[in-house]
C-alpha cells in the first residue's frame, strides 16, 4: 500500500536545475510524497551558470517548482533557501522575504542541545572563493563528462548492463579528488564548532555522507545529478542520509525518471527470472 515519508525536516541540495542532466523529476516525486514541517533548499537548487552556456529549462525542471509551490500552499511547509555557488544571484535575495519561504546563506537547526549548522559549503572550496573562472570552467567539464557518460550508459544497456558513473568512478580513483573531498569535511568540521554546533549539514560536492569527524556529526545532502540522495530529520531528532530507491521501497511507490525505471524494471525481471529457474529446479 502507498504511503508518505513522515520526517520532521526534509532537506535538499544540488538539483541544478536547467542542466539537462538533473534528475528533478525524482526529486519532485519525493518532495511530492514526503510531509515535512520544514523544507530547507540548500543551495545550486536552479543553475544559472548552466543556464548562461549550454544548460536549458526543461518541462521537468518547472515541474520540481510547481511541486514545490503546492506543497507551500497545500502543506504550509516552511522553506527556507540557503544560496549556493550556481544561484548565487540569491546574493541579492539577503533580506528579501515571501510568505513561506526565506532566503539565507546558512540556517542553525535548534534541536534542544543539538545545534546543527545548514550551509551549502562552497565557502571552504578554494576554486570557488579564489579562482571563479576556473570553477566555471570545471563546471562545463562536469557537464561534457556527464554528456559522454550518457552515450556510454547508453551503449551498457544495449549489453543489458547497469549504468555506470564515470564523475563518482573519478571521484573514488583520482588521488587528489580524495584529498580534496578530505580537507573540505575537515574544514566544515571547524566551521560547525566555530557557530558551537556539535553538527553541519552541507552540500556542494556531490558526495552524500553521514559521519562523526572529530566529534562533529557531518551529513553532506549529496546531489540530484547522480546520487538523488537527501538528508531528513527524523521526528526523534535523529538525521538520516536517504537515497531514492530507498524512499521508494519505504513509500512502494514506483520510481519516476527514466534512469531509476530502468533500474526497477531490471530488478524485476531479475526477481521474475529467479523465481522461474526456482520452480523449473
Amino acid at each position: 500500500m502507498k504511503s508518505k515519508l513522515r520526517v520532521r525536516t526534509l532537506i535538499l541540495s544540488d538539483l541544478h536545475l536547467g542542466m539537462k542532466d538533473s534528475r528533478s523529476l525524482e526529486a519532485a516525486h519525493l518532495l511530492r510524497h514526503t510531509r515535512c514541517d520544514q523544507l530547507i533548499l540548500n543551495g545550486d537548487i536552479i543553475d544559472w551558470w548552466a543556464l548562461k552556456s549550454s544548460g536549458k529549462w526543461l518541462p521537468k525542471h518547472t515541474h520540481f517548482l510547481r511541486s514545490l509551490l503546492k506543497k507551500m500552499e497545500k502543506e504550509r511547509v516552511e522553506v527556507i533557501y540557503l544560496r549556493g555557488n550556481h544561484d548565487e544571484v540569491l546574493e541579492n535575495f539577503g533580506h528579501f522575504t515571501l510568505p513561506g519561504i526565506r532566503f539565507g546563506r546558512q540556517h542553525i537547526l535548534e534541536r534542544g542541545e543539538q545545534r546543527y549548522l545548514v550551509v551549502h559549503g562552497d565557502g571552504f572550496d578554494h576554486v570557488c572563493t579564489h579562482y571563479l573562472w576556473l570553477a566555471k570552467v570545471g563546471a562545463i567539464g562536469y557537464d561534457l563528462l556527464l554528456r559522454f557518460n550518457r552515450l556510454f550508459n547508453a551503449w551498457r544497456r544495449l549489453r543489458r548492463a547497469e549504468a555506470f558513473s564515470l564523475s563518482q568512478w573519478v571521484k573514488s580513483r583520482v588521488k587528489q579528488a580524495m584529498k580534496f573531498v578530505g580537507a573540505y569535511e575537515q574544514q566544515l568540521q571547524g566551521l560547525a564548532r566555530g557557530h558551537g554546533c556539535n553538527g553541519i549539514i552541507c552540500g556542494h560536492i556531490h558526495t552524500a555522507a553521514d559521519r562523526v569527524i572529530g566529534g562533529v556529526h557531518y551529513l553532506n545532502s549529496g546531489d540530484w545529478v547522480e546520487s538523488c540522495t537527501a538528508v531528513i530529520e527524523h521526528h526523534d531528532g535523529s538525521f538520516e542520509v536517504i537515497d531514492y530507491p530507498e524512499f521508494c521501497r519505504r513509500t512502494h511507490r514506483l520510481p519516476k525518471g527514466t534512469v531509476h525505471q530502468r533500474a526497477a524494471l531490471n530488478s524485476m525481471t531479475s526477481t521474475q527470472g529467479e523465481a522461474e529457474a526456482v520452480l523449473v529446479s
